[in-house]
């Protein structure tokens, strides 16, 4: 088991709070707006303020050609299946539950690193996977028949998940010597290019002006999601082992469940209590640390 520095307790605790709150953020963002082209706005605000960060920390821009190849594989599958498939879902989906499935992505590493890419994952690490898997169960508890009506929502939740569970892995195995913050940016550019054509060809006969709350929506995605939240991700998707940065987030879906629930005014039952429960354990069983023996 992997134990958090100072540094990394204060990232994953203010990654927690800006995703988990982000999620009935983005809900009100695509409500009534085209959902790719709410992205693309909110990248192309983004995506300078992440370079901003990097001036501001003298971090080299500079990616060797040798590792473009590289680069885009990790874009792909970090980010542009990610933000594609994930914003169309949260459109049709209640963002509590969106939040949900795009959080099974732990579930989808864990796996993907023990059955593709050779983790031996000790018995606590698996009873952290399995104690989100039920979490994530009960919290669906409720939605099971709603979600069965949306089955493209839910598909596409899913699909978002484990192309960014096998990106975490990928980001985690990379051998680029280039600072993470670097990696980040021309990942958030590239993907940016993407959003912008894919909101051209598909919604363009839908395009009209943002409202106020869209516009809020917006400037809370490309300040704290992509200028900061992004970054920190990638950052500890990096430093951690993979079942240690991916089950560390599972919070998140739960904040946006319950954040959803006071903004959004989504129904909360004994399960979602329960998931609470089960998530914490799901994380301590994971970066608690072992006890020495001598």
């Amino acid at each position: 088991m992997h134990k958090l520095s100072s540094r990394q307790w204060t990232v994953l605790i203010l990654l927690t709070l800006v995703w988990g709150i982000n999620w009935p953020i983005m809900k009100i963002g695509v409500t009534g707006f085209p959902p790719l082209t709410f992205r693309a706005l909110c990248m192309w605000l983004g995506t300078p303020v992440l370079a901003l960060v990097l001036v501001v920390q003298r971090v080299p821009f500079r990616i060797g050609r040798a590792h473009w190849r590289e680069l885009l594989l990790l874009a792909t599958f970090n980010m542009f299946f990610w933000h594609g498939l994930i914003i169309v879902a949260v459109q049709s989906l209640s963002s509590g539950r969106a939040a949900i499935l795009g959080y099974t992505m732990p579930m989808f590493s864990a796996v993907l690193g023990a059955l593709v890419f050779g983790d031996r994952l000790a018995k606590r690490a698996w009873g952290g996977v399995a104690a989100a898997s039920i979490g994530v169960v009960l919290l669906l508890w409720h939605e099971l028949s709603n979600l069965s009506g949306k089955p493209m929502g839910v598909l596409l939740a899913l699909g978002a998940a484990s192309t960014w569970a096998l990106g975490t892995q990928l980001l985690r195995r990379t051998t680029m010597p280039v600072p993470t913050l670097a990696i980040s940016f021309w990942m958030a550019f590239l993907t940016t290019g993407v959003m912008t054509v894919l909101a051209v060809l598909l919604e363009r006969d839908q395009w009209h002006a943002p409202s106020d709350a869209t516009w809020g929506a917006i400037a809370f995605n490309a300040v704290l999601v992509f200028g900061f939240a992004q970054a920190a991700w990638f950052y500890l998707a990096r430093s951690l082992p993979p079942v240690a940065s991916t089950l560390s987030v599972m919070l998140i879906p739960v904040l946006g469940v319950f954040s959803g629930a006071v903004g959004l005014g989504e129904v909360l039952h004994w399960q979602d209590w329960a998931a609470v429960a089960l998530m914490m354990l799901s994380i301590a069983a994971v970066l608690w640390p072992k006890r020495q023996t001598n």
